[in-house]
């Protein structure tokens, strides 16, 4: 039985990909869990609508990215930490704390989008890497500050 994937199925193909698989596993598995469609020509044409969908969504994301990531290009953020002897912080700078900070300048960033290399725990200026899409990143400056 001729099937169209509907979505990404391991070792058979990827969206809309038409392939050849026996009429049982088919009708009782791929069909019923939504995984994909008998191969006719009104479900070929349904599956290509819903790719050219998602490829016009993900495309505008990019755009949203690459705006917001010419907005952040150059922004150095301060954050002040408590400090202990020669220059070591209490704790150590968390993306929770680099999320908050530039959601006070403004910009709404989900931590888990911000790529730390290594924990910051010494005072100083540190290049943050923020990964807004999978093809847009942008680097900036965190100042991190002894509090007083």
């Amino acid at each position: 039985m001729k099937v169209v994937l509907l979505k990404e199925l391991e070792g058979y193909g990827s969206i809309g990909s038409v392939i050849n698989v026996k009429d049982g596993f088919a009708r009782n598995y791929l069909i019923p869990r939504g995984i994909a469609l008998p191969a006719t020509e009104s479900n070929l044409k349904h599956v290509n609508s819903i790719i050219s969908q998602k490829l016009r969504k993900l495309q505008k994301e990019k755009e949203k990215a690459l705006a917001l990531a010419k907005k952040l290009e150059g922004l150095i953020l301060e954050i002040k930490h408590p400090v202990g002897e020669k220059g070591k912080l209490y704790g150590s700078v968390t993306s929770s704390e680099i999320a908050e900070s530039l959601r006070e300048k403004g910009f709404e960033i989900d931590r888990k989008k911000i790529v730390l290399s290594k924990p910051i725990k010494e005072v100083g200026i540190y290049t943050v890497q923020i990964k807004l899409h999978p093809e847009v990143e942008v680097q900036i400056k965190v100042d991190v500050q002894p509090q007083k």
